[in-house]
């Protein structure tokens, strides 16, 4: 059966349910599993390669320093508990500066969470009239709040409209605070694609006030268009764009991605971290420190899938490594990009970064170590299928359950 078969028979197995009771998931209790599971997932394609990966470990430019070193975290510390349930397919929560939540679920609403953790009924916005979801890695996509979202109330989405396209458009709050006005759309951005995989998805604001919007390499299976090395093309691109100057154009800051699904700055430092989609051999972590340098990084798609060669053209002299990755050999599928942990709450994770497996459901943690590398362990091993990991005001980690409908606090309690 192939994924996306089988990501169709889970949805429509799941999609009624309702977990009101979830069990707390006690951390680094289960081991990791030993063989693949569910190779079913939002942010990647079903389709096979286009050509075998060369799997030799190739010498990349050296990525950017680690942070200086800390403890590395302690799972014992802390609990996985049940935070909102009764969602449909839901692929992000995050904050607009307040202690509210807000949840994208992937037909195409934006749901809040009010303060006191209660699920409203009525969604924030609903656009799932202007969406396409027939295939699994299209629909609401991304969703990020201006800085100054309490003075101007604007705020930005990613979706795949009616023809397949990427749309980047602005929103603005109505008179209620609980819900958007929906005759305010403004869009920015529209970016058209080729095939109905890597769309990308993420945006997120940097600490330069700009906004970044990673865009996939634009489907199919090895970047048959040569997107990702193509210096012209938005598509294998991290984006950014001036949202406060009428008509500014997007700008390519980095190239050689293949589907950038999920990335974060680091809200102390202001580093880079984004999880790069692999194609069939390798997940990768890439990384940028602060001060963000001017654009021209290029992460090696399809030059490279991870550290290891995967076609037979193009100099691997310049590229940046990432500082972490795992082979799908060992039950993985697709790289959920995480945070680092910069929250009050549990004190013994600060300044660790956290990121996980959509098929595993397992969170690794990346701690920066005295060689100036990142060491890699497992945090703990799900049941989720994790499609984003989230953040509040307060810098409190939450991952968020695709099939499950539910999404998880992280928590000392």
């Amino acid at each position: 059966m192939t994924r996306l078969r089988l990501f169709f028979l889970i949805a429509t197995l799941t999609a009624c349910s309702v977990f009101s009771n979830p069990i707390p998931t006690p951390l680094a209790t289960k081991a990791p599993p030993t063989v693949p599971l569910s190779t079913a997932a939002p942010i990647e394609s079903s389709a096979p390669p286009a050509t075998d990966p060369v799997t030799a470990v190739v010498a990349t430019e050296t990525p950017s320093p680690a942070p200086a070193l800390i403890a590395p975290p302690d799972p014992s510390c802390c609990t996985l508990v049940p935070f909102v349930s009764g969602l449909r397919r839901p692929v992000l929560v995050t904050h607009a500066g307040d202690e509210r939540l807000f949840t994208l679920e992937q037909r195409g609403r934006v749901r809040l969470i009010t303060a006191d953790g209660q699920l409203l009924d009525d969604p924030f916005l609903d656009v799932s009239g202007l969406i396409d979801v027939q295939a699994n890695e299209q629909g609401l996509l991304g969703l990020a709040f201006h800085p100054n979202y309490a003075r101007n109330g604007h705020f930005y989405i990613n979706y795949t409209n009616l023809n397949g396209d990427t749309v980047v458009a602005r929103y603005i709050v109505s008179s209620d605070p609980k819900r958007a006005d929906p005759d305010s759309a403004e869009v920015l951005l529209t970016i058209g694609q080729p095939y109905a995989n890597h769309n990308g998805g993420g945006i997120v604001f940097g600490p330069d006030g700009l906004l970044y919007i990673g865009m996939g390499d634009g489907g199919s299976a090895g970047d048959p268009e040569g997107n990702g090395q193509n210096p012209e093309a938005l598509l294998g691109k991290m984006l950014r764009l001036d949202v406060d100057t009428e008509g500014t154009p997007p700008e390519i800051w980095a190239m050689g991605l293949r589907n950038p699904w999920r990335f974060s700055f680091d809200r102390l430092t202001g580093d880079l971290f984004i999880g790069d989609v692999g194609q069939g051999d390798w997940e990768e972590i890439d990384y940028v420190a602060a001060p963000l340098p001017p654009p021209g990084i290029n992460f090696g798609w399809n030059i490279l899938e991870g550290t290891h060669r995967y076609s037979t053209f193009g100099d691997v002299a310049g590229l940046t490594g990432p500082i972490a990755e795992y082979a799908q050999s060992e039950g993985g599928c697709s790289v959920i990009s995480g945070y680092v942990y910069r929250g009050g709450a549990l004190p013994s994770l600060t300044g660790n970064y956290f990121f996980g497996d959509y098929c595993t459901g397992i969170i690794w943690s990346l701690t920066p170590n005295a060689q100036g590398a990142w060491d890699r362990a497992v945090f703990t091993d799900t049941d989720y299928t994790l499609s984003s990991f989230g953040e509040d005001v307060n810098g409190e980690l939450y991952v968020v359950d695709h099939t499950g409908g539910t999404s998880y606090r992280l928590t000392g309690e």
